[in-house]
């Protein structure tokens, strides 16, 4: 036996204590990418899997100057939510309404002037609407596919001119009266009540709703839903 074959078994063995050395240590990562990526998945469909439902979230009134505070908070807990655009907030504001987009929300038409729609006639109703489209898609948000009337107040006129826009309406299944001054608590627990497919009424202005963030997110986990948009087709709430 020559000299080179005696060493090859030794050599061989060195190799394989220096791997274990140096997996051990992290220093050898050849094969650390497909283990990766197979752990990435495995979250990923974890993450799949704890979505039983999807909810929606609405904020009307916006963009206002507590938009980017709403943002942040709705990022932070990993929610997504409509935010049902004023025309004449959105024609003052276009950076907030790309904020909007930027943090991954949905862009809907809440009317320019916020009036009773139901007390208008057919050509100022159309005004209305078709001023908000063009505000919203002038500052970056999109053409609106969904409508939700001011007080929720609708008739077949107004119907007659979403329709004419593509526009499908949007009520609420969820009142969580921050309107009209519920508390945090409150305002968590009519969240609380969303079953999937649901979609809750709240604003942007609402210091309340601004707090209830949080414990919004921590409920809906508990339950196995998720923030889902709008579809416009059903007006439900489905997957992103």
């Amino acid at each position: 036996m020559s000299t080179g074959a005696r060493t090859r078994p030794l050599t061989a063995a060195l190799t394989a204590l220096t791997a274990v050395a140096l997996t051990a240590s992290g220093t050898l990562t050849v094969n650390a990418a497909p283990a990766q990526a197979a752990a990435g998945a495995a979250a990923g469909a974890a993450g799949a899997a704890a979505c039983n439902g999807y909810v929606g979230l609405t904020f009307d009134d916006g963009p206002s100057n507590s938009t980017p505070a709403l943002l942040n908070a709705l990022t932070q807990n990993g929610l997504r939510a409509t935010m049902f655009n004023q025309g004449r907030y959105a024609a003052a504001n276009p950076s907030r309404v790309q904020a909007q987009v930027n943090a991954g929300m949905w862009v809907g038409n809440h009317s320019y002037t916020h009036p009773h729609l139901t007390q208008l006639g057919q050509s100022q109703i159309d005004s209305e609407i078709s001023r908000t489209q063009q505000a919203i898609a002038a500052a970056g948000g999109g053409t609106p596919k969904l409508f939700r009337p001011p007080y929720g107040e609708t008739n077949s006129t107004v119907r007659a001119v979403e329709a004419k826009y593509g526009l499908t309406e949007i009520l609420w299944n969820v009142d969580s009266q921050d309107w009209n001054g519920a508390s945090t608590d409150a305002i968590v627990q009519a969240a609380a009540r969303l079953g999937n497919g649901q979609v809750i009424l709240m604003h942007d202005w609402s210091a309340n709703s601004l707090a209830a963030i949080p414990r919004i997110a921590q409920g809906l986990t508990a339950r196995g839903l998720c923030a889902g948009k709008i579809s416009p087709q059903t007006g439900q709430a489905v997957a992103p």
